[in-house]
């Protein structure tokens, strides 16, 4: 017996060590180093936003401090950007921000997007994207019921595929609406500009990047929530989409094609980085999300901080792959993949 104890003590002193050893090595391999963000969207959106947000706080938890460096490099609905990661060195220092409207057009539309996120090594989320769809004031629409009733509502189209052409084309396709897209906006701050001169009716988009101004002054109104989250400054009388669906089948559709809203602002690495680095990276960001500097800057520039685990994320992508072939047929149908 006493054998046995001493041969347990010896088992479990290795393995501490072990772990030590490992947590030094992924020390001295960061030290020094540069990891490369690429953002899938362009500059003054969202998600750059969230971006420059962890990049401005991620290298003070990752062991050795290394510094990130982001990179804007939009393309293809963000596909541009998740394709560099997959060309880039697999051992922790790439890593991307993109739209995560991929992950159901990937579903929906595998010849376009030739990519299987379950792998992918997913490393959190910093907030849901809570999104609305609103008009500009002047068109004369400012509920729902008057959204419905418009012989022609105008708004801007960017990439296939993105979190505003798949809400879009909800609003047609699955609610009625009689809705034009405008081709050829980059991203949504070219359609906040559009929307400025009066080229477009409205957008949908996240709510953290309407401007405060035009609902302080009442230059447009919201009509529909897409996600159940109600933040500081939403008119709670808005409604939300699920609860404007007709049948179970609608519902089951449209939280489907919202899912990846819920996933949010995801950041990711290659499935080929090394384990110890991958979990390293984990624990640097859930520490990241509840420090009091990073909420600090946060709420300084208005974004959401709604996080989720790698645990949770990796979760919630393989039900989104588990998705009856049915189901994915009549998405596919609502967005025109």
């Amino acid at each position: 017996m006493a054998l046995l104890r001493r041969w347990s003590a010896v088992v479990m002193l290795l393995a501490l060590s072990s772990h030590v050893l490992r947590a030094e090595d992924v020390k001295a391999f960061y030290t020094g180093k540069t990891i490369k963000l690429f953002v899938g969207l362009p500059p003054g959106g969202g998600a750059d936003a969230y971006a420059r947000l962890v990049q401005r706080h991620f290298g003070r938890f990752v062991p050795g401090a290394p510094t990130i460096v982001a990179q804007n490099m939009p393309g293809a609905g963000s596909l541009r950007s998740v394709v560099a990661l997959t060309s880039s060195p697999d051992d922790g220092t790439a890593m991307v921000h993109f739209s995560s409207a991929l992950l159901t057009e990937a579903i929906t539309a595998p010849d376009k997007v030739k990519l299987d996120f379950r792998g992918f090594s997913f490393i959190g989320n910093v907030s849901e994207d809570v999104r609305v769809c609103y008009v500009r004031s002047a068109s004369g629409i400012r509920t729902w019921a008057a959204m419905l009733a418009a012989n022609l509502v105008v708004f801007g189209a960017t990439a296939p595929g993105t979190a505003g052409n798949v809400d879009t084309a909800m609003l047609r396709n699955l609610f009625g609406v009689k809705l034009k897209q405008v081709q050829g906006y980059a991203g949504s701050a070219d359609k906040r500009l559009a929307i400025e001169r009066g080229e477009i009716d409205g957008d949908c988009g996240g709510w953290a990047s309407v401007p405060e101004d035009w609902l302080r002054d009442g230059r447009i109104s919201v009509v529909i929530r897409l996600s159940p989250t109600l933040v500081a400054g939403m008119d709670k009388g808005v409604p939300w989409g699920a609860d404007l669906t007709k049948t179970a089948n609608d519902r089951r559709v449209f939280d489907f094609l919202v899912a990846p809203e819920r996933l949010g602002r995801l950041f990711m690495v290659s499935g080929k980085v090394p384990a110890d680095r991958v979990a390293t990276l984990r624990k640097a960001f859930d520490a990241m999300v509840v420090d009091a500097e990073f909420r600090a800057d946060a709420d300084k520039v208005k974004l959401l901080v709604t996080p989720m685990t790698a645990d949770v994320v990796t979760r919630h992508v393989a039900e989104l792959y588990a998705t009856p072939p049915e189901l994915v047929a009549r998405a596919k149908a609502i967005t025109g993949e």
